[in-house]
């Protein structure tokens, strides 16, 4: 008898420890779902969701505020997303915001990140359309690298082409660096230049000791002269 009677209490205890685990696990299902808070729902548009998928959160500054309801394809260039998001975060969300899909770290599950939109504007309403911008996958950056890649390698061939052009003096710049008679071109025009300014300084000490330019000269000198004086005096003036 004692014996029956420890059975029965040991089997209560089981099937109370397997309710209350029954019960924890639909408490934190529909925690998750929000089936025990008011929602209501929206959806976005996207050429593709990029592994978005049934269940992955929805954030809103950070926040998970909802989950991902529905994915339905549309049109052979469009996928419907339906969303559902907690009451709570209703009037914070405005009719102009962009929804977008992102990352859960850099190689965690994907996530839908809500973007508010406009301060002042209308509240978002139920069955409402959400704006999206297509998110930038991982095969557009290799892309976008490989394209980078080629392109360095392009620009690094032309470079030694016109390195190698330039040492064999071969094309303007080259006959420039490694002809030795377009040098001493160049040092004969250098001096030419500085001759005919040193003939040019002459010209003009000979101009001004000229007895027709002599007046005006001084004339001139006399001028500035005076005008240093009135400046002077100003100054002392201030």
């Amino acid at each position: 008898m004692k014996n029956k009677s420890g059975q029965q209490i040991k089997l209560g205890v089981l099937v109370t420890v397997g309710v209350g685990l029954l019960i924890l696990a639909i408490y934190f299902i529909g925690s998750r779902q929000h089936m025990f808070s008011q929602t209501f729902e929206v959806s976005a548009v996207f050429k593709d969701v990029s592994g978005l998928q049934v269940g992955n959160n929805v954030r809103f500054s950070g926040i998970t505020v909802g989950t991902v309801n529905k994915i339905q394809i549309i049109s052979d260039t469009s996928v419907r997303v339906s969303l559902v998001i907690e009451s709570r975060t209703q009037q914070f969300i405005k009719k102009d915001a962009i929804a977008v899909i992102s990352s859960d770290g850099l190689m965690g599950n994907k996530v839908m990140t809500i973007n508010p939109g406009s301060t002042g504007g209308a509240e978002i309403e139920n069955g409402d359309e959400i704006a999206t911008i297509q998110p930038v996958t991982i095969d557009d950056i290799m892309v976008k690298l490989k394209e980078t890649a080629d392109n360095a390698a392009l620009i690094t061939k032309d470079l030694a082409i016109v390195m190698n052009n330039v040492s064999s003096g071969k094309g303007t710049i080259g006959k420039l660096f490694m002809d030795s008679s377009l040098a001493d071109n160049l040092d004969e025009m250098l001096a030419g230049a500085i001759d005919a300014v040193s003939g040019l300084d002459e010209n003009l000490e000979a101009v001004q000791s000229s007895f027709l330019f002599r007046g005006f000269f001084r004339r001139k000198e006399r001028e500035k002269q005076r005008e240093l004086e009135r400046q002077k005096k100003l100054e002392q003036e201030q």
